[in-house]
């Protein structure tokens, strides 16, 4: 993710760099033409090793057709890979050449690309750029650079990288989404809310059933974007063997076709994403929920196996689908990848924590991917787990009982998912993920209002009387997912709400089912899952427990009408 970026300097503005690197430039005085081009490169992440840069060259000459633009590093920076040009490097020096459809340079036109380049020692910005031969003026340096005339406060230029995605833009609402929102009573009150498009098959991405494809949102999105900043988000979701632990979210893809998901899933979508028409969008990316903590929590030695996930811990399809995802998603340089870290409920523990976390970063660097491609993850997609519980903590205790060992809370170390969201992130960053790494929590579903809201503490007989009593989360277990009973919608959308956390999101679009409740025949390879069969009493991974699901509901992603009313009534912050 970029968490610095450079200004491009006024056209007559020549600086020399704090580290006394001269910046490349015509000579200058108050009444000469402005400089032949003008080059902007921002390293946008930078992991020690290797690093990600975005280029912008704005030429103020003649129109050319075709365009080389030239620079040597004075470091061991190697260039290894580049989008929207075709980048080649010989010793120090690197050459990046217009593809075929942006090789038009009028007067005052720009071009912009990225590359992925690896280094040691130190990581300096190159002295000087040449267009066709001639030579640019540079910015030489980022915030940290005491000669850069741009505070760092500023906002960003329109279609700038950006540390958060979701601050200063407004959010993609699908008007799919919307339009069932709005035709149930009371629902026009939440259908302008943003909410992730899932691509969760290949049809998917053309559309189904006559459906919007993705060129169909992005063109929509950039429609809703007008002049300003927008961020649509997108969840990619078909990984071979999908969700091993869950039969009502199994995808159409077999445990080995890897393959399949590479080329006819993965690389369709990358295309379109890379399109340059949509190069203003800020794409977010939530990348496949639900599928790494499988291979921690729900494999042989664990209770909660399953003969599914062995399947896929044992072939590696996770990891190497994650990986390859997160390389072709993070070469387009404004797409932001976040990927799933499961939830409080069910990782919290401590012997899930650590583990988890070790899994995202092997997934991060399988199949060509680096941290440096991950701009942050994601908690609590499509589950229902509080936000943040006010009436106990984790280091309360009851006539000298801990918390901890309540049923509910049963030795976790978090009880909300705004601890486990903020925990987690410390977690990455100390293993290698960038220090600015952003976090989202899907408060879809989380908001446990109406009636059954405690308004304090529960009683202090026991534990579990003042957990139970004071909790808000009110499902049976903590490991119920299925079309909760009692649910409610949760914190509304929203920016930077709190300390390391990008955005609350509604990355599952309420009113969506998360399975059916009996079985039902379909042609998207989804089963029937007994955790949403209000009758089941439950398994390992729910402590044996009734499933609390809602009845008659349709396949999952398929709309409830029932389900959706039900969060509108139980909304916390209620609707108005």
């Amino acid at each position: 993710m970029t968490r610095t970026r450079t200004a491009m300097l006024a056209a007559l503005t020549l600086v020399a760099g704090a580290s006394g690197t001269a910046l490349a430039a015509h000579s200058a005085s108050a009444g000469a033409a402005a400089p032949a081009c003008t080059v902007d490169y921002k390293v946008q992440n930078d992991w020690g090793s290797g690093f990600t840069a975005a280029v912008t060259v704005t030429n103020n000459g003649a129109a050319t057709s075709a365009w080389s633009l030239g620079w040597t590093y004075a470091g061991s920076q190697k260039v290894t890979n580049g989008w929207n040009a075709k980048v080649s490097q010989s010793g120090a020096a690197v050459t990046a050449a217009n593809e075929s459809y942006n090789g038009t340079l009028s007067t005052g036109g720009s071009a912009s690309f990225g590359f992925q380049a690896t280094y040691s020692g130190t990581n300096a910005v190159p002295a000087a750029f040449t267009l066709n031969g001639v030579t640019c003026n540079v910015d030489g340096g980022g915030p940290t650079d005491p000669t850069d005339p741009t505070d760092p406060t500023d906002p960003p230029e329109t279609g700038d990288r950006v540390d958060n995605p979701y601050e200063g833009a407004k959010v993609y609402v699908n008007p799919e989404w919307s339009a069932k929102a709005a035709a149930e009573p009371g629902g026009a009150r939440v259908a302008n809310q943003p909410t992730g498009v899932w691509l969760d098959r290949i049809a998917a991405i053309n559309g189904v059933n006559g459906g919007m494809g993705l060129r169909d949102h992005l063109d929509e999105a950039l429609a809703q974007k007008g002049s300003g900043e927008l961020a649509v988000q997108l969840v990619i979701y078909n990984l071979p063997g999908r969700d091993c632990a869950a039969l009502a979210s199994n995808g159409e893809l077999g445990p080995t076709e890897i393959d399949k998901y590479k080329t006819q899933y993965i690389d369709p979508i990358a295309a379109i994403l890379a399109d340059p028409k949509y190069a203003g969008l800020r794409i977010v990316t939530t990348v496949e929920i639900d599928s790494l903590p499988n291979l921690v929590t729900n494999v042989s030695g664990r209770p909660t196996a399953t003969p599914n996930c062995d399947v896929m811990k044992a072939n590696g399809n996770y990891q190497k689908g994650v990986g390859y995802a997160l390389n072709k998603l993070g070469d387009i340089g404004n797409v932001y990848n976040y990927v799933d870290a499961g939830h409080h409920g069910w990782l919290g523990w401590d012997d899930n924590f650590g583990p988890s976390a070790e899994m995202f970063k092997t997934a991060a660097t399988t199949e060509g991917a680096t941290v440096g491609d991950v701009h942050g993850f994601i908690v609590n997609t499509a589950n229902y787990s509080a936000l943040k519980e006010d009436h106990f903590t984790i280091t309360d205790s009851v006539n000298g009982t801990s918390v901890r060992q309540s049923k509910w809370v049963d030795w976790n170390r978090y009880t909300d998912e705004l601890s486990y969201a903020q925990a987690m992130r410390d977690k990455l960053v100390s293993i290698g993920f960038d220090r600015n790494l952003g976090m989202l929590i899907d408060t879809s579903r989380n908001g446990w209002g109406g009636t059954a809201r405690p308004t304090g503490p529960g009683a202090t007989t026991n534990v579990d009387t003042y957990v139970n009593g004071g909790r808000y989360d009110r499902r049976i277990h903590l490991g119920n997912w299925c079309n909760q009973s009692g649910a409610g919608l949760g914190e509304r959308p929203q920016a930077g709400p709190a300390a390391g956390i990008d955005a609350y999101v509604w990355m599952k679009p309420p009113g969506e089912s998360d399975g059916a409740s009996k079985e039902i025949e379909n042609d998207e390879g989804k089963g029937f899952d007994r955790m949403c069969d209000p009758t089941y009493q439950g398994n390992a991974r729910n402590g044996n427990s009734p499933s609390g699901a809602m009845p008659d509901a349709p396949v999952s992603g398929h709309w409830f009408s029932a389900q959706f009313q039900e969060l509108m009534k139980n909304a916390y912050p209620p609707l108005s």
